[in-house]
C-alpha cells in the first residue's frame, strides 16, 4: 500500500510553528524533514501530520487551510509592552484565558443555582473617580489592614493573604506559572502579568505566578481596579514604564494607593534617614517593590525630581537584574499549589457539587486540570472536604 502524504501550505505550517514558539531547528530533532516541509519541499504523512499537531499543541484541522487564522485575544488588550514578538498571543496565554474563562462560567452557574446576588461593587468605580476614594472603597470591601500587612514577616504570606481576602468577596483568584498543570508550558511574565474577567455574578482576576512576589502583588490591586471599573482586560502592569491607556495610568495608581496608602505613607516616612535606607525599610515595611515606594515619594513631592530620577535609575537596573537571574522554584505541596492555581473558593463550589452529584465526575476533572479520582479525593480532603 502506498504511503499518502498530506499538502501543507508553507506559511500555514510556518504560522503555526511560530504561535508555539518552537525553533525550526527544535522541530528538526523530532521530524528530520520539517524544514523541508515549511519550505514546500516535502509532504509529510497524516500520522506525523497527528504528531506535529499534538506536538505544537495544535487542532490537526488548522493545517488544510489554505492560509493562517487570524487569533486575538477574547478580551481587551491593555498591555504596555509593545515589543513585536508579544503583538501575536502566544498559545500559552491563549489557553489561560480560555481555561479560566471555562471556569468562571462553570463558577457562574453554579451561584445562580444557589440563587445568590450579584456582587455590588463591580463597575461601580470610572475614571473620572479619584484614584484614592476608589483605593479606600476596595480596602474597606475586603477589610484589608494596612497594619495587619505591615506585621508579616515575608512578602509571600502578605501575598496569600491578599488573595484570601480578595476571594472572600466573592471574586475568584487564580494565580499559576504554567497552563495548568503542565510544567513544560511555561507562562512568561514579559508577555502578560495577569488579567480580569468582570462579571457581575463571578468576577475572575489571573496573576502570572512566574512573576515576582512584589509584582504579583501589584497585579492583584491593579486588577481589582479593573473589577470596579467593570472592565475587562489583560495587562502588563510595568512600573518602569508610564502607560500609553488612561485606563491602566487611573488602574495603577489605585493599585498604589491600596498597597501604600498616601496617609500611612507620610506617617512612616522618616525624612531623618538616608533616602536609599528609607525606601528600602519602607518596602520592607509595606510588603511593595522599592520603586513603588519611590514612584510614591515622588509623587507626593517627598522628594525632588532630581533625586527621584537619580535613585530610580539605581532600582530600576537592581531590579531588573534581579528579574533576569531569578530561579523558578517549582514543587512543594501538589494539593495547595493546585488550590492556588484554580481558586480556593472555585475549588471548594466544585468538589462541593460533584459529591452532590449536581456536578459529572469528569466534568470536575476538567475544570481542576486533573484525571484520578484519587488525585480528586486527596484534594478534596486537602480542602477539609470529604
Amino acid at each position: 500500500m502506498s504511503i499518502v502524504r498530506v499538502p501543507i501550505e508553507p506559511q500555514v505550517l510556518q504560522w503555526a510553528r511560530r504561535r508555539s514558539g518552537f525553533t525550526t531547528e527544535a522541530l528538526q530533532k523530532r521530524f528530520p524533514k520539517f524544514e523541508l516541509w515549511e519550505k514546500g519541499l516535502a509532504q509529510p504523512t497524516f500520522k506525523q501530520l497527528e504528531k506535529l499537531a499534538s506536538t505544537l499543541h495544535i487542532p490537526i484541522g488548522f493545517f488544510f487551510l489554505q492560509s493562517p487564522p487570524e487569533e486575538r485575544l477574547p478580551i481587551p488588550d491593555f498591555r504596555t509592552n509593545t515589543a513585536s514578538e508579544y503583538t501575536i498571543p502566544s498559545l500559552e496565554l491563549l489557553h489561560t484565558i480560555y481555561q479560566c474563562q471555562q471556569r468562571q462560567e462553570w463558577y457562574r452557574f453554579h451561584v445562580l443555582s444557589q440563587k445568590d446576588t450579584s456582587l455590588s461593587f463591580v463597575g461601580t468605580a470610572s475614571l473620572s473617580d479619584s484614584p484614592e476614594v476608589v483605593a479606600n472603597d476596595i480596602s474597606n470591601q475586603l477589610h484589608l489592614d494596612i497594619h495587619h500587612r505591615k506585621s508579616m514577616t515575608s512578602w509571600s504570606t502578605a501575598l496569600h493573604d491578599f488573595i484570601d481576602q480578595v476571594e472572600k468577596t466573592g471574586i475568584l483568584v487564580m494565580m499559576n506559572s504554567v497552563v495548568g498543570n503542565n510544567n513544560h508550558r511555561p507562562l512568561n511574565p514579559n508577555e502578560f502579568r495577569g488579567f480580569a474577567l468582570v462579571d457581575n455574578i463571578a468576577p475572575l482576576i489571573f496573576i502570572n505566578g512566574a512573576d515576582t512576589i512584589a509584582a504579583k502583588l501589584f497585579t492583584l490591586a491593579h486588577e481589582l481596579a479593573h473589577i470596579w471599573l467593570g472592565q475587562s482586560g489583560i495587562s502588563n502592569p510595568q512600573l518602569d514604564k508610564t502607560p500609553n491607556a488612561k485606563i491602566e495610568r487611573w488602574c495603577n495608581q489605585v493599585a498604589a494607593e491600596i498597597l501604600v496608602p498616601l496617609t500611612a505613607l507620610k506617617k512612616e516616612f522618616n525624612p531623618h534617614n538616608a533616602i536609599n535606607d528609607e525606601i528600602n525599610r519602607l518596602a520592607q515595611l509595606f510588603k511593595v517593590s522599592t520603586i513603588v515606594i519611590l514612584i510614591r515619594l515622588y509623587d507626593e513631592k517627598i522628594i525632588s525630581k532630581k533625586t527621584f530620577k537619580i535613585i530610580y535609575q539605581q532600582e530600576l537596573r537592581k531590579w531588573q537584574s534581579f528579574k533576569q537571574h531569578k530561579k523558578q522554584h517549582r514543587g512543594g505541596n501538589f494539593y495547595y499549589n493546585l488550590s492556588r492555581k484554580v481558586s480556593k473558593r472555585f475549588a471548594l463550589a466544585l468538589i462541593h457539587s460533584t459529591l452532590e452529584g449536581h456536578t459529572l465526575y469528569r466534568d470536575a476533572y476538567n475544570l481542576l486540570g486533573i484525571s484520578k479520582f484519587k488525585t480528586f479525593q486527596r484534594f478534596a480532603q486537602t480542602l477539609g472536604l470529604e
